[in-house]
């Protein structure tokens, strides 16, 4: 994993290279074991490196000549079919001089052209310089799982893995325009897709290519979810996707750096710890696993809807099983308030407060002993395991499902600011727009065609804002996390099984469970969905809303934009979750502290 940016302008290329290296060093958190540069007619690429295959020989940027044509690359990802792609590229002329999947990438480029996306498996975002035509391509893997925003000013074009590296640039002013308010408001840490908070920014969407030359840039789609019948019963699909997920985990286990795995003890993680284990010991290797837990919780824990059951006695009970090395990481309170500001500047956003932060201290920690971590995101928004997918108070609301109450935040601020109503009308239509863009079968059951439309929007939103948290705060410590469940396949397949094998017996993730019988005891494959942990203790609360009133008085965005009255009703009312699964009170006091720290640390002008 490693960072990537550049900046490109083939007519009147007046940049300097210490401009770009100094937007690729505000990213050196991210590739703290090498860096380099390339720059050649009008293009100048960046590069910083965390060192996973092939330490020795993989530095970037990276160069080969095919048929007396130059490619220079910078990448980001790893690919997890390299060795069978690299047989098909020697057959074809590619020369390889190290076992880097950079070097992959390139070859899949110069002899595939823009088709080369098409053959990876991976998590990816890179970009290649073509120096005999003048033209720069780039590509971003089929989930979004890796970042790549750009921004077009002044005649240049800029990009980065990073918001914070175009902000570099002083072409590029930190400017919010309405959109980007009420993204903020209603959406946040969600973002439309292919958006940025930020009026200049933009992000390649997943899934999605792009060609850059002196005609202008040109971005398109080479992978697209479809809807096609599926005719596998239960058994059957439950087979397709143990097969699938299998391969998925066997496949990233690949490392030339020390590798564990994140397990909190529900379903998802479970299942890619019990792999896990399975494959390395048949090579004769052990497994270290993590687990988190925070201080005061066990003391402090109450159940809700959304969060039925503390997770730590599951993993080390899970762990024991399977004979793992396990590790429990306790975050202290006063640490996950401190690091709220640091997660914020880490995601160039206000994100989930101390599901942030926390995972900042965690990371931090795994770094200690690894380098590289599996970790069970997207399981949910695949499998169907979240409340909206089931409960139809939360499906047929017309607006986006995980938002509870979408005008809580917006409620708090002074309508002149953030002119609610207008927002709220923008980011309905935005909802609707995206339900009429998802794929579809003529004549399916409602039951399956509500089921893809949760689906779909899980995974453009919510699912984006969740691996967009994994990526900025582990990457924040120089940590790779993998993801098998976002493997390409798997989505593919399951978002074309009937609801009613996903949904079997009203149990969620049910195809998944069946899928892992004979790999997990009892009591986890039927244990109810429980989210990634956040702080229950009391004490949090406190100091976060000690930290709001020192905000309330500096003078910063929100003295200016809160209605007090508002925010006294909110601190004196009943506790509520307002988005997802975890984000309640304590957590919305947390955001406002980062969203006031965000508009201070990046200078944020409203226009």
């Amino acid at each position: 994993m490693c960072s990537i940016n550049g900046c490109i302008d083939f007519v009147n290329p007046k940049f300097t290279q210490e401009e770009v290296m100094a937007a690729g060093q505000a990213m050196a958190h991210r590739g703290p074991d090498a860096n380099g540069v390339h720059a050649f007619g009008g293009v100048c690429f960046y590069h910083n490196r965390l060192a996973v295959m092939d330490p020795e020989r993989g530095k970037q940027p990276m160069s080969a000549i095919f048929r007396r044509k130059r490619y220079t690359i910078v990448y980001n990802g790893e690919i997890y079919n390299s060795r069978e792609l690299r047989r098909e590229l020697k057959a074809q002329g590619a020369v390889f001089f190290t076992e880097c999947d950079t070097e992959t990438v390139l070859w899949s480029y110069i002899i595939w052209g823009d088709a080369a996306p098409t053959y990876l498996n991976g998590i990816f975002a890179f970009a290649v310089h073509n120096e005999s035509d003048g033209t720069v391509f780039f590509a971003r893997d089929r989930l979004g799982v890796k970042p790549l925003y750009y921004a077009q000013v002044g005649g240049k074009f800029y990009f980065a893995s990073e918001v914070k590296a175009l902000l570099q640039h002083s072409a590029i002013p930190a400017e919010v325009d309405e959109v980007g308010l009420w993204q903020l408001l209603y959406l946040a840490p969600v973002t439309l897709p292919g958006q940025s908070v930020f009026r200049h920014i933009k992000a390649i969407l997943p899934g999605h290519c792009a060609t850059l030359s002196c005609e202008g840039f040109f971005e398109k789609p080479y992978w697209q979810l479809k809807a096609l019948p599926c005719y596998d019963d239960a058994a059957a699909a439950a087979a397709r996707v143990r097969e699938l997920f299998v391969d998925a985990v066997t496949r990233q286990l690949e490392s030339d750096v020390p590798l564990a795995v994140l397990l909190s003890g529900g379903l998802d993680s479970s299942a890619i710890t019990a792999v896990a284990a399975r494959v390395l010991g048949a090579r004769g290797k052990p497994l270290d696993t993590y687990s988190f837990e925070y201080e005061g919780n066990r003391e402090s824990f109450a159940a809700t809807l959304f969060q039925p059951q503390g997770d730590d006695d599951f993993a080390a009970a899970l762990a024991a099983d399977l004979g793992t090395a396990h590790t429990v990481l306790t975050a202290p309170t006063e640490a996950v308030a401190e690091l709220l500001f640091a997660a914020t500047a880490a995601r160039d956003l206000p994100g989930q407060a101390d599901i942030d932060s926390s995972l900042v201290w965690f990371c931090g920690e795994i770094k200690k002993r690894h380098t590289v971590v599996l970790s069970g995101e997207c399981s949910d928004e695949i499998f169907g395991g979240y409340p909206w997918f089931y409960r139809p108070e939360m499906l047929y609301r017309d607006f986006f499902p995980w938002l509870h109450d979408p005008h809580t935040r917006v409620g708090l601020f002074d309508d002149s600011v953030v002119h609610a109503a207008r927002g709220f009308e923008f980011m309905k239509e935005a909802y609707r727009q995206s339900l009429a863009d998802c794929p579809v079968l003529e004549g399916e059951p409602e039951s399956d065609r509500v089921a893809r439309h949760a689906t779909w929007l899980s995974t453009r939103y919510f699912m984006a804002n969740l691996l967009e948290r994994k990526d900025r705060m582990s990457m924040h410590a120089a940590v790779e996390v993998r993801v098998p469940f976002a493997d390409h396949r798997i989505l593919e397949y399951v978002f074309n099984v009937p609801w009613h094998i996903k949904y079997e017996n009203g149990q969620e993730k049910a195809l998944l469970r069946r899928a892992m019988q004979g790999f997990l005891p009892d009591r986890i494959l039927f244990r109810k969905k429980s989210p990634y942990p956040k702080t229950h203790n009391p004490a949090y609360e406190a100091l976060v809303r000690h930290m709001l009133e020192g905000r309330l008085g500096a003078g910063g965005f929100l003295s200016e934009a809160l209605d007090r009255k508002k925010l006294q009703a909110l601190l004196e009312g009943d506790n509520v979750t307002w988005f997802g699964q975890l984000m309640s009170r304590p957590q919305l006091v947390a955001w406002l502290c980062q969203l006031d720290f965000w508009f201070e640390r990046y200078s944020v002008r409203l226009i």
